[in-house]
């Protein structure tokens, strides 16, 4: 009775959380008022005719153009009709082309017939942020209950301590930048377990093992940066920034080995806890040995992860300057560098989470010294 009582309740919530999240998506698709700059709904999209463009090798390739017919959905002018030209490439790098039904941000003018012309500034794309934004929350919460909302508390205060990093940056010198990045980094760690995991020892292992697991690699990537001089990093990539990219890059190293770290630090301490409350007198080689083998399986598919996510980033550049006729291993060595050397600092830091996890939860989720033998 009771569980069929605490079932239709979740349900309930369940179907309120829906149905809000339904309303938001909603409001997406008609909140033209709330922007100042000119929203218009595409009605119409002719093609008009095709011309050549001259590339940066002499190859001619083909600019096409549109007629577009629009209808202002904001504003003083809401429901003028409004055409449009609009030019787009093959390779839609720079461009856009545009169908019926689509929205568009434009900057208005009127001509001297007196007709209002408009020029395309960008995609009106809110709703579609909107509608899978509320399909993650939906399915996090359907799927993960109340540690999904804690989820959704936790990354909103880390988008909120991210903005106020950035902020930071912005008026910090080059030697406060791993200051601000340690800070945030502590801050993120601490918000995120306790309110995911709870206040309880599995939790405090976890902060622990994640904040010296991610200083190590940190620690690391440095003394090996300075030993070697930065034999091999290009910062190229980098040069538009006006603080020392050298900084920037350790900085971006710690944040980014925060992830993998803390998904290690948590794997492996929620298995040792597991592994004690199924049997509170097992003792501390046994959670070793257990540990141990769980640590295997962990560290090479996270390393691989971590390898991926960071490679991933830079197909685009790859491919554009393979494209642009960019030998292979300069293509590599300039667009990579970065990449693999963050890759390789994770993977530092994902080796030794595992076995400081293991120690740390062995130690504290053991409620009393006895437990431990």
């Amino acid at each position: 009775m009771k569980k069929g009582l605490l079932f239709r309740k979740k349900a309930m919530l369940l179907t309120l959380f829906a149905a809000l999240l339904g309303m938001l998506t909603m409001f997406s698709y008609h909140n033209y008022a709330w922007y100042e700059e000119p929203i218009a709904k595409i009605i119409a999209a002719e093609a008009v005719g095709i011309d050549e463009t001259i590339g940066a090798h002499r190859e001619s390739y083909p600019v096409y153009n549109q007629k577009l017919t629009a209808v202002l959905m904001n504003g003083e002018s809401k429901g003028t009709q409004v055409v449009i030209e609009n030019n787009y490439s093959d390779s839609l790098a720079y461009s856009q082309m545009y169908r019926s039904g689509d929205e568009i941000f434009l900057s208005l003018s009127e001509s001297s017939s007196g007709a209002v012309t408009g020029k395309i500034s960008g995609e009106k794309r809110d709703k579609y942020v909107v509608l899978f934004g509320s399909l993650f929350l939906f399915v996090l919460v359907a799927v993960a209950g109340k540690k999904g909302l804690l989820s959704l508390v936790s990354i909103a205060g880390n988008i909120l301590l991210f903005s106020v990093a950035l902020d930071s940056y912005e008026i910090a010198d080059n030697a406060q930048l791993l200051r601000i990045s340690s800070a945030a980094v502590i801050g993120w760690t601490i918000l995120t377990l306790l309110l995911v995991s709870g206040r309880n020892r599995k939790t405090y292992a976890a902060i622990l093992s994640t904040l010296i697991g991610t200083f190590m690699t940190l620690i690391i990537a440095y003394g090996v940066i300075a030993l070697t001089n930065g034999q091999g990093l290009r910062y190229e990539e980098m040069q538009f920034v006006t603080h020392y990219p050298r900084r920037i890059f350790l900085s971006s190293i710690l944040i980014g080995s925060l992830g993998a770290v803390m998904d290690v630090a948590i794997t492996m301490t929620a298995a040792i806890q597991e592994l004690y409350e199924k049997d509170p007198a097992i003792s501390a080689r046994a959670l070793f040995q257990s540990g141990r083998e769980i640590g295997k399986d962990i560290m090479g598919t996270m390393a691989n992860v971590l390898l991926f996510a960071y490679v991933s980033g830079a197909i685009p550049t790859l491919v554009f300057y393979l494209e642009n006729g960019s030998d292979v291993f300069h293509t590599f060595s300039m667009q990579l560098s970065l990449e693999i050397t963050r890759a390789l600092a994770g993977s530092i830091g994902i080796v030794s989470t595992v076995p400081l996890a293991m120690f740390t939860a062995v130690r504290l989720i053991p409620k009393k010294a006895g437990d431990r033998r």
